[in-house]
Formats: C-alpha cells, sequence, structure tokens
C-alpha cells in the first residue's frame, strides 16, 4: 500500500501550496502585502504541470479502477471524485483568468483571492473524502496484487516541488514558497 502513502504526501504538498497562495493573497487583499503575481503563476503551473496531469489521472487509472473491479459500493463516489477531477481543469483556467486579470489590471487582487478561496475549498473538500472514504476502503478491499499494480504506478511518481529529484525550474518556487508561507509551512508570518 505504498500508493496510499505517496497519495496523502502529494495531498500534503497540494496542501502546503494552497496555503500558501491563499496566505499570500488574503495578505495582499487586507494590504498587507503587494500581490506576488509571479509567485502566484509558478504555483499555478506546478498545479497544472503536477497534479492535472499525473496525480489525479494515476488516482483515476489505477486506484479507482482497481476499487471499481472489487465492489460498486465505492462506484457512486469514485464517479463524483473522477467528475472533479475532470473539473479540475476548468477551475485551473478560471484560476489562471483571475490571475491574468488582476495582474494586467483588468480584474482585482479582490477576485483573484476569491477565485483562490473558490479552487482551494474544491480541493480540501476533494482530497478529505479520498482520503476519509476512498483510502480506508481500498485498504478493506483490495488484493495484494491490486496493491502491487497500484504501488507500480506511483512509484515513479516524482513531485517536481517536493520530490526526491525536484527539477531545477521548481527550486525557485520552493525557494518562494518556503519565504512566503505562514507557519507551519514556511516563514512567512515575518511577512505579515
Amino acid at each position: 500500500m505504498k500508493a496510499l502513502g505517496i497519495i496523502r504526501a502529494e495531498h500534503r504538498s497540494l496542501a502546503a501550496v494552497l496555503y500558501t497562495l491563499q496566505a499570500q493573497m488574503r495578505a495582499a487583499r487586507e494590504g498587507r502585502l503587494a500581490p506576488d503575481y509571479p509567485l502566484a503563476r509558478q504555483i499555478v503551473d506546478y498545479l497544472e504541470s503536477f497534479h492535472q496531469r499525473f496525480h489525479h489521472p494515476k488516482e483515476d487509472d489505477f486506484l479507482f479502477k482497481a476499487l471499481r473491479e472489487r465492489s460498486a459500493e465505492a462506484n457512486a463516489e469514485l464517479e463524483r471524485l473522477e467528475g472533479e477531477h475532470a473539473e479540475g481543469d476548468t477551475r485551473l483556467a478560471a484560476l489562471r483568468e483571475a490571475l491574468e486579470r488582476a495582474q494586467s489590471g483588468a480584474g482585482s487582487v479582490q477576485e483573484f483571492a476569491a477565485e483562490i478561496e473558490r479552487y482551494a475549498d474544491f480541493h480540501w473538500r476533494h482530497m478529505r473524502a479520498e482520503e476519509d472514504v476512498v483510502m480506508p476502503l481500498a485498504e478493506r478491499l483490495l488484493s495484494p496484487d491490486d496493491w502491487q499494480r497500484i504501488d507500480a504506478a506511483f512509484a515513479d511518481n516524482d513531485d517536481p516541488l517536493f520530490g526526491k529529484a525536484r527539477r531545477e525550474e521548481y527550486r525557485r518556487l520552493l525557494a518562494a514558497i518556503a519565504e512566503h508561507a505562514p507557519a507551519p509551512f514556511g516563514a512567512g508570518d515575518k511577512h505579515a
């Protein structure tokens, strides 16, 4: 069941990134900090490049598929979660559009911050359902053979920001997150 540990770690990474973006834009909305649009753009790029392209498809193609093969018990929840994975692209596009509008002056910091809150709330609920409903069912229902296939699929996930082989273009993002993220994720409280 190594895949469940990987999924949980990826959820924690997503939480840290979302929390940083929320905190930074709340501070900007309240006038305590200037909005850091380059940081926001890097975070949106990271969300798109890793979570939408790697994390969610592997959940769908391996974990959720194996659960469906073992039991119909989770089908309704799995359909809902898969729908949310597909909806993630639309929500990410709305987030990117709000960022571009705010940065260009066609929109406002408040509008962008509100879109971040909607995006983050969507993901908090989504991750909670995966961890509180799907993962316990998977632990109970899946066979060792199922886990071997699922673990193999997730073993090659290497988060470009938080993984073992961090990609160079994400090193600056990680440093910015550590600088701007409030505790417990970073040292950003000193900027507030």
